[in-house]
């Protein structure tokens, strides 16, 4: 078939009367049907005639009687079929799009489907305001002018808006301004870079847990930028920055919490023991001990009156007991009073103070040892507390921690020897001249402040050296200081062991009773 599928037997088109399917449109409501012009149905084959083309259907009657075929020959005028059932095909909602308009003039009736075009005309769109009638295409009206000038903003305006530009909050033509702006303007720049670093601390993924070396970095640039007038002693740093780290403890607590229990753990002799008290119980202790470096500095003894013991444990429990009421966290003021005075009265001593003797009752330190033996108590103490309030409380830094275990180290073979006075220990086995090298034991302490220690086996006056070493212990740093502390045994804190059984025992033992309450 040709023509567009419909073909007479007279070879001409006819299109009177045909039904055809109505393309998509809009709603009566939103389109005056009446207002928009069909476009002209063009001849469906190449061998339709020129000739007008008659209307498809009028607008249905009132009556709605069914429309009569005309019998007419081709060529001729057609009469008006009336309603049929094109008119039929759209929907009584309103006048169709063939309807008559009301100035009586037919309006050419809506282009059919043509099944040969390509897929993207088959369909005529039905929004397209038609053409010309004589076929020519209209001239493309020209797209509106677009600028893409920045949107100009006064200064304050502009002010108000780095907040949401540092939070990509602003429109492109706002950042576009925003941006223009900050080339041109120094304070607003400074002022959008400070607030663009505000923002990546809101997104940070990292712990809220302050740094425990942050002190120490705070403190060195401002010593770096303007050193102290008067420096606190090496020999004092230690104390200066574990006092600083419980106290920071003590200051995050709430005041319920100065009452957890606490036990203190120590080794007297063979056998562990261990004494209860409450956090504000603890520094009492502390302040206590204390007192005997205040006393040597020439400083108010907290409990000089005139009867105080100088043992350490004596001195507390006499402090304990002269407490009418159970200690708050009132007695944080007058421990941390006490230990900033005692740093700086060494600071402005000097080197001329570093050996002053500090008596302990049973034994005497110089003070540059006493004040490094305080420090590593008041670390031992202070992770007495946070375990007991369930807090953070690492180690110190390796620097100080080395320092600590080096007194241990020193203070080993005297340790040995009393035991050995005792019968706690094995005998003596090559005794030598005072600074000699004798028997030793190698002690190697490993990780976060490690260091190798050769400690003398036989006389607390000979000198431990590495050719005469007979055994061999390897210890963690961390574990080593519990072990002096009393907080683990000697059995448990042995991690490597090589050598003479008994030597290795003997300064296990040793080093657990270098521990007190």
């Amino acid at each position: 078939m040709t023509g567009g599928g419909r073909e007479s037997e007279g070879g001409e088109e006819e299109v009177r009367g045909a039904r055809r399917i109505p393309g998509p449109r809009g709603a009566a409501d939103d389109l005056d049907l009446a207002s928009v012009p069909l476009p002209p149905l063009p001849p469906p084959g190449g061998t339709a005639p020129d000739e007008a083309v008659p209307e498809q259907s009028q607008p249905a009657s009132a009556s709605g009687d069914a429309p009569e075929t005309p019998e007419s020959d081709a060529g001729e005028p057609e009469p008006d079929p009336g309603p049929g059932p094109a008119a039929e095909a759209w929907p009584e909602a309103g006048p169709g799009p063939e309807a008559e308009p009301a100035d009586g003039h037919p309006r050419p009736a809506a282009p059919e489907w043509d099944p040969t075009a390509p897929a993207a005309e088959a369909w005529p769109d039905p929004d397209r305001e038609p053409g010309p009638a004589d076929g020519t295409p209209e001239p493309h009206a020209p797209d509106p002018l677009v600028s893409s000038a920045p949107v100009v903003l006064p200064h304050q305006v502009l002010k108000a808006l780095l907040g949401a530009w540092a939070l990509s909050a602003c429109s492109a033509e706002e950042t576009a301004a925003v941006e223009d702006h900050l080339t041109g303007c120094a304070p607003c720049a400074d002022e959008a870079l400070r607030l663009r670093d505000a923002v990546g601390l809101l997104h940070t993924d990292g712990s809220l847990d302050l740094d425990p070396t942050l002190r120490t970095r705070v403190l060195d640039g401002c010593f770096g930028r303007r050193p102290a007038r008067i420096p606190v002693p090496e020999w004092a740093a230690p104390y200066d920055a574990e006092t600083a780290r419980l106290d920071a403890l003590l200051r995050d607590i709430g005041d319920s919490e100065w009452h957890a229990p606490v036990r203190l753990q120590w080794f007297e002799e063979e056998r562990q023991v261990s004494r209860r008290t409450t956090v504000a119980g603890v520094i009492g202790h502390l302040m206590a001990v204390d007192g005997l470096l205040s006393a040597a500095l020439g400083l108010d003894d907290p409990l000089d009156d005139g009867k105080t013991p100088l043992d350490p444990t004596e001195r507390t429990e006499t402090y304990w007991s002269a407490t009418r009421r159970p200690p708050t966290r009132a007695v944080r003021e007058p421990w941390r009073a006490q230990s900033h005075e005692l740093i700086r009265t060494a600071s402005f001593a000097g080197r001329n103070v570093a050996e002053t003797s500090v008596s302990y009752g049973a034994f005497a330190l110089p003070l540059q040892d006493a004040a490094l033996d305080r420090a590593f108590e008041c670390w031992i103490h202070g992770g007495d507390i946070a375990d007991a309030v369930d807090y953070p409380y690492p180690a110190p830094s390796a620097a100080h921690l080395h320092r600590m275990i080096d007194l241990a180290a020193r203070m080993l073979p005297a340790a040995l020897a009393g035991r050995r006075s005792a019968g706690l220990a094995g005998p003596a086995k090559d005794l030598v001249a005072a600074g000699a090298p004798g028997r030793s034991l190698h002690l190697e302490i490993e990780g976060h402040g490690g260091g190798d220690w050769y400690i003398a086996l036989d006389s607390p006056a000979a000198v431990g050296a590495p050719e005469r070493a007979v055994a061999q212990v390897a210890l963690d740093g961390v574990e080593f200081c519990r072990l002096v502390a009393g907080h683990i045994s000697p059995v448990e804190a042995a991690a490597g062991q090589e050598g003479d059984r008994e030597a290795i025992r003997d300064v296990l033992f040793a080093a657990a009773s270098l521990s007190r309450l």
